[in-house]
């Protein structure tokens, strides 16, 4: 395998690093890429407002995510501790891939100096490096010169990413732009940052942010909700906000409360089975047998006692999100708009989908049934049971078939 070595403090990571990474990957056809973040950057002291280790690990998780599935975080340089010299990580690497081709990735700053870096001789011993060619200035000849030199002095394997025109910034000033986004800052930080990435700085409060949990913007609560799923999850709960919103608005409800109940329905979608139990026991929500070994069951309490006691939504969207799932008896025109919109939001396809779209502006309540009735049947196909939720909320509406 061509195995790309994605280096750096990452405080935080941003869009110009996501673009680096994304070029790389085409442009070197990479099979694989390591996103690794330091423990100690040897060349520079961190800062007092510097995010933890692992905080930087979590934030670069989330850009590896999003750059898809060829893409992954390694903590291997914070398991380590200490100084982070990239000699040492590439010589680890190599004893984990030794058949494979490693290429380790930096910027022209970086490339124009590695031969001064720790032990140089080592690191082109085992992997090739590979330029960002970031800048205007960026000149071919300057790379050349500086290959030519490194092959000569360690017999060097080198090549250059060229990279998209992209947005320039500093991490120290884009950590300044978000702590002033607090303090009266007229430049919005989101628009360097991976939406998650952005999400995750806000609610672990970083860099100087001060977002009230409880009194987030739409804006800021769709980013922490982002940053709390996979990236794959994300076109799901965009496309449910966007039909969420339409369907309040024709059927006479509040479009406000219906976005932010699908911002958060699926916030705790990745919770480990254990984590789902004990917020339902914490918060005191009853479970029945079914809910207590299922994950999907589960994620529509959960989600609604986060939505309702970390976020400070209100009742409705409480019961909005906690039966969008199977449904239920008594179900309000909010609860129905969240999952309908749910189940046939844009990125959704399978058999009866466009009849579900054609009949959700004629009728909510022959929708609700036909909604559920595929659900039903598709439950049942895979030889599972039906929560009695379903059949209570079907019974309500006149259709029962068991």
């Amino acid at each position: 395998m061509k195995i790309g070595i994605y280096g750096g403090t990452f405080d935080p990571p941003h869009l110009g690093h996501m673009e680096a990474a994304r070029a790389a990957l085409e442009q070197m056809n990479l099979d694989r890429l390591i996103i690794i973040p330091d423990c100690e950057p040897p060349h520079k002291e961190l800062p007092q407002e510097a995010a933890t280790p692992q905080q930087r690990l979590e934030m670069a998780a989330l850009m590896a995510d999003g750059l898809g599935p060829l893409a992954e975080v390694s903590d291997l340089e914070i398991r380590r501790e200490g100084k982070s010299y990239t000699a040492d990580t590439v010589e680890e690497l190599h004893e984990q891939f030794p058949e494979d081709e490693l290429w380790l990735l930096m910027g022209t700053d970086m490339f124009l100096t590695v031969q001064n870096w720790y032990q140089p001789e080592r690191i082109f011993q085992y992997a090739g490096v590979a330029a960002f060619a970031r800048r205007e200035e960026d000149s071919q000849a300057l790379f050349d010169e500086q290959s030519q030199y490194l092959a000569e002095t360690f017999h060097a394997r080198t090549t250059v990413v060229d990279l998209p025109q992209v947005t320039e910034i500093a991490s120290r000033d884009l950590r300044r732009m978000l702590a002033s986004e607090w303090t009266g800052g007229n430049v919005d930080p989101a628009q360097y940052l991976w939406l998650p990435v952005y999400g995750y700085i806000l609610k672990e409060g970083l860099f100087g942010t001060k977002a009230q949990l409880t009194q987030l913007s739409d804006k800021h609560l769709r980013a922490i909700s982002y940053s709390m799923v996979k990236a794959k999850r994300l076109p799901h709960i965009k496309g449910i906000e966007e039909t969420a919103v339409a369907l309040a608005r024709f059927w006479g409800i509040d479009p406000e409360k219906a976005r932010r109940a699908a911002i958060l329905h699926d916030c705790t979608k990745y919770w480990s089975l254990e984590d789902q139990v004990a917020l339902c026991d914490q918060a005191g929500v009853p479970m029945d047998a079914m809910e207590r070994t299922s994950v999907k069951l589960l994620h529509s309490k959960t989600g609604a006692i986060l939505a309702r006691d970390r976020f400070g939504q209100s009742e409705e969207i409480y019961q909005a999100i906690f039966c969008h799932t199977t449904g239920k008896a008594g179900m309000k025109t909010l609860d129905k708009v969240l999952y309908l919109a749910d189940y046939m939001e844009p990125n959704r396809n399978f058999d009866g989908v466009e009849e579900l779209r054609r009949l959700v502006w004629e009728d909510l309540d022959q929708a609700m049934i036909l909604g559920l009735e595929m659900s039903v049947e598709e439950i049942q196909d895979r030889g599972e049971v039906v929560h009695q939720n379903t059949w209570d909320a079907l019974e309500e509406l006149g259709r029962v078939e068991r």
